[in-house]
């Protein structure tokens, strides 16, 4: 098993870079980030120029600017640095998906196993991406080891080797580094030296697993930033790609990859994710999203196609695209089944790929579709749930039987006159929109009640329906609005649907 690999970088300038890159101070200017702490303004940062003026974090502002009456102060902002270090994470993800940020001014990329596809060693790695950094504005110091404790500790420290590491690097707190240095024990090439027995008697155990880590020993592995997606496939382009144009085909041309390692496993994407990696750092993602497993390129360019036309903010290929990455997040199994020869097919149009374009073009979130519901209540017998939701299974009705429920409802019911021959029984003929129906069919009744037995507010007449047929021929869902004589002396009828 190949060793792993992995490449620590540390921003030392974070909070002051960022303060240049927004334009909040010009650059080499000597100023300090400050916030309140216990009533007092202290240094919570400090440019390169203000550092090397003697500064330090910290120090009160006015002990800072007793030295520097100059001193420019600006507020501290770690939500703004912390927002700068993720999107520089996210960025790093061109070399490798396995980018995790350490603190709030590193991050650590695992680059086992990826240097073939990337086509450079990992001195190449490490000048590509601090050539990169540069560009941006940010200064690094950049360090590679078999652990992310000893690749992190050199770029932390700037050391070459682990053995000139201070004693500090183990992070074990100020007391256990105090008490190592007057043992006499200042790097932890001292501390490899000896044995490591007696320093877990008296240091404990989280000694022993840090210098292990520290000495490329015992490997704790990184969690990314984001999540690996189970397939992906990328492209790199040796000249920058300055439009959008051919975009599709490249997309179509991973698309076919990605088939061959879906059908590899039997299965289908439900998402497709592209990420366009722009020269200057920047990062583009778009999703896609459909109904029914999909692996078929033409089909996964169809629906890109549809998304990038709906942006409102159309693509910024700005000084080019060099990567273009697309990742299956989401899929699911593919029946492989085939329609037998002698088998008639349903007719029914395939509705999906309207239903994915639409859901592509207009969000997710716009479109619906109706599940049921267990309610007794025609009402509320169904419900609106978001169309990519898994299909669930309507009650069918008796083999022969005609269906219990109407296929239209009114909402609210309208109210009907009905000439009945006894007052419980069932219609006869009823006017409806100024017009008399002759009732030659009917059944019921249906008696439904308000689920009295949920709420003690879910109270009202108890309906009688009765499924009729006019003399045209009309199918009609009637109910009578309270019980004659124990709920009402003279119940209403009401029309709450028709049948098709």
């Amino acid at each position: 098993m190949a060793a792993r690999r992995y490449l620590a970088i540390y921003l030392p300038f974070l909070p002051s870079e960022r303060a240049m890159r927004e334009g909040a101070a010009p650059p080499d200017a000597a100023f300090a980030l400050i916030a309140k702490q216990r009533g007092a303004q202290r240094i919570m940062a400090l440019s390169p120029a203000a550092l090397s003026l003697g500064l330090s974090a910290g120090m009160m502002l006015a002990d800072a600017r007793a030295q520097e009456p100059d001193l420019v102060a600006l507020e501290h902002r770690p939500e703004a640095d912390n927002a700068l270090l993720l999107r520089v994470v996210e960025a790093c993800e061109r070399y490798t998906p396995m980018v995790a940020p350490d603190g709030e001014d590193a991050m650590v990329l695992d680059l086992t196993g990826c240097f073939d596809s990337l086509e450079m060693d990992e001195t190449g790695v490490r000048n590509d991406l601090v050539t990169r950094l540069s560009r941006l504005g940010l200064r690094a110091l950049a360090a590679s080891a078999a652990t992310p404790d000893a690749a992190l500790a050199l770029a932390r420290f700037g050391k070459s080797s682990l053995r000139e590491l201070p004693v500090s690097a183990l992070a074990l707190g100020e007391d256990a580094h105090l008490a190592l240095r007057r043992a006499g024990l200042r790097t932890v090439g001292q501390l490899a030296d000896r044995p490591r027995a007696p320093l877990a008697a008296r240091f404990g155990k989280a000694m022993s697993i840090a210098l292990a880590r520290l000495l490329e020993e015992q490997d704790r592995r990184i969690t990314p930033h984001r999540t690996l997606p189970p397939i992906w496939v990328e492209q790199r382009f040796a000249e920058p790609m300055a439009t959008v144009k051919p975009l599709l085909g490249v997309i179509e041309w991973l698309a076919g990859q990605a088939r061959d390692l879906l059908v590899a496993r039997g299965r289908g994407g439900r998402r497709y994710e592209v990420s366009l990696f722009r020269t200057d750092g920047h990062i583009a993602r778009l999703a896609v999203d459909s109904g029914l497993p999909l692996r078929e390129p033409a089909d996964v360019v169809r629906l890109f196609r549809e998304r990038i036309e709906s942006l409102a903010d159309p693509l910024d290929p700005g000084f080019g695209y060099d990567l273009l990455r697309l990742s299956v997040p989401l899929h699911e199994d593919v029946s492989e089944g085939q329609v037998r020869l002698d088998e008639e097919t349903s007719g029914k149009p395939d509705l999906a790929p309207l239903l994915d374009r639409l859901q592509v073009r207009f969000g997710a979130e716009c479109l619906h579709r109706f599940a049921p519901r267990d309610e007794h209540l025609p009402e509320y017998a169904d419900r609106l749930v978001p169309a990519a939701s898994a299909p669930q299974s309507w009650p069918q009705p008796e083999v022969g039987e005609p269906p219990l429920r109407p296929l239209f409802l009114f909402d609210p019911p309208q109210p009907v006159t009905v000439l009945a021959e006894v007052p419980d029984g069932p219609p006869r003929r009823f006017g409806w929109q100024g017009r008399q129906h002759r009732v030659v069919r009917q059944e019921g009744p249906e008696r439904l009640a308000y689920p009295w037995w949920k709420t003690v507010e879910a109270t009202g007449p108890t309906r009688d329906y009765y499924r009729i047929e006019d003399e045209d021929g009309r199918r009609f869902w009637l109910f009578r609005h309270g019980l004659y004589g124990s709920e009402k002396t003279d119940p209403r009828w009401y029309l709450h649907g028709v049948f098709a």
